[in-house]
């Protein structure tokens, strides 16, 4: 028996050495990132409402995405539909920007190439979708956008040919992107841009380019031969494979190139990324594509709303890119959108055509000091943390940020306007604390004594937008 014994106990060491090794080989194969910042000393969380128990530490081997990532996107208002017409207004009016930054964006004009086109066909070396991104590059620059954070410039569907070639690589549209994209790469490169790509988890993208399935080693060597810094993951066409078993195999060919390349997936919400992506990649899509009204905005921010303790520097929640200056809502509506994206941590991504933005939609997309509530170090997602009245129209949504203070959004979502007040207990505040309220849109201090509770008129469907400050750590300046 002595000896059976021994035997067992030789036999659980060996295990245990076993076991061990087998988990340091796997923490070194993955990046580890610090615990989640809401844990250090100094931002100690006000209260178990921002949980951020879920939040995962194992995240993708990149070191990317330890804020929500910036920039524009083709889709939302060019889709596949790039032609001459968009091509000749950008030529004739591109200079109108100079109302609100300056003159200098008017050399753009005359430097580039002039563009000539026959519908359907090409009679120029220049093309639509290259002169799209250069001068939406070039916007982004000028209107003063790059500065304040948004640096991706992404190309979605519709980029490639409709085959591979004959050694069974993607290849760019020849049509309209005849310098192919390793070119276009290197002029937003030079504008202190980045460029992104888009690809698919299946066999055929949405719009029916060749997908990434089965490819993915080729495929991630071919973008990081190109220069690409972002990639968009989608998910059509998906030959009924789980998302579990598509996405991981382009994270290892990615990390495997050597080049830091964002891994944004698209899986739509379909399996709940949110519990799983954490590991795979930097941020993940929580919901169905948005579209341009009011009903899909805030129907989305609730869905991606309910996932908001896993999210946190290196994975974050993506609730899909902004309608702002589209069209289908009012500047109110766009404000809200813009304030609760930014709360959410969601990635900031224009969807409108920034050669031609108005001056009401550059004043939303360029609100820093909501910006920086988004890329706020503290890195915790905001949710909705209250809400009553008729249909629970008058919501508060909040969120800690670092130094102790607390974003706020006062969100009216029903017809008419109305004050809308927040009590401290709501937020994880003592009554006896005492706050400076600085109004995000108005940028200024409307209460530098504020206790128990806070009010404020908010007009139908609009939104108003503050931080709170405990007056300990207030500075006027």
């Amino acid at each position: 028996m002595a000896k059976l014994a021994n035997y067992y106990s030789m036999a659980v060491g060996i295990l245990a050495v076993v076991v061990c090794a087998n988990l340091i080989s796997v923490a070194l194969s993955v990046r580890v990132l610090p615990l989640h910042p809401y844990l250090k000393a100094q931002d100690k969380p006000i209260s178990n409402i921002y949980d951020t128990s879920n939040y995962g530490i194992l995240q993708l081997n990149n070191g990317l995405g330890t804020t929500p990532q910036m920039g524009w996107n083709s889709w939302n208002f060019f889709a596949c539909d790039i032609n001459e017409k968009v091509i000749k207004e950008t030529e004739a009016s591109f200079c109108e920007m100079n109302k609100f930054q300056n003159v200098a964006a008017c050399f753009i004009r005359n430097s580039i190439a002039k563009i000539s086109f026959v519908r359907g066909s090409i009679v120029s070396d220049e093309n639509t979708n290259v002169a799209l991104n250069v001068l939406t590059a070039d916007a982004l620059v000028t209107t003063g956008l790059v500065k304040l954070g948004y640096d991706y410039v992404n190309i979605d569907d519709c980029w490639s040919e409709m085959a591979r070639d004959s050694k069974g690589q993607l290849v760019a549209d020849k049509k309209t992107f005849p310098s192919g994209i390793k070119a276009l790469a290197d002029y937003v490169h030079s504008k202190g841009l980045k460029l992104g790509i888009y690809s698919d988890a299946g066999a055929f993208t949405c719009q029916v380019r060749p997908g990434s399935i089965f490819h993915e080693s080729d495929d991630a060597k071919l973008f990081a031969s190109w220069g690409v810094d972002y990639l968009k993951y989608d998910n059509c066409f998906n030959l009924g494979i789980p998302p579990k078993e598509r996405y991981p195999p382009m994270r290892d060919a990615l990390n495997a190139t050597g080049r830091s390349i964002f891994y944004s997936l698209c899986e739509w919400g379909v399996d709940d990324p949110a519990l799983w992506a954490g590991t795979v990649g930097n941020s993940w899509r929580t919901t169905d594509d948005i579209n341009d009204s009011w009903a899909s905005m805030t129907t989305i921010a609730d869905i991606n709303d309910k996932w908001a303790a896993y999210a946190g520097p290196g994975g974050w929640n993506d609730p899909d890119m902004l309608e702002v200056g589209n069209g289908g809502m009012t500047y109110e509506e766009y404000r809200a959108h813009f304030s609760i994206w930014a709360l959410m941590k969601a990635p900031l991504f224009i969807g409108c055509d920034v050669r031609n933005i108005t001056s009401e939609t550059l004043q939303i997309l360029s609100n820093e000091e909501v910006i920086a509530v988004n890329q706020d170090s503290l890195g915790v997602q905001g949710r909705k943390i209250y809400a009553y009245g008729p249909d629970s129209s008058y919501q508060v949504w909040a969120g800690p940020l670092s130094g102790q203070r607390l974003a706020v959004v006062l969100w009216n979502r029903g017809s008419k306007a109305s004050s809308i007040t927040v009590k401290w207990d709501v937020l994880g505040l003592e009554s006896s604390i005492s706050v400076s309220v600085r109004d995000l849109w108005k940028k200024e201090y409307v209460s530098e004594n504020s206790r128990a509770s806070f009010s404020a008129r908010v007009d139908a469907h609009s939104s108003e937008m503050y931080i709170f400050t405990p007056s300990a750590t207030y500075s006027s300046s």
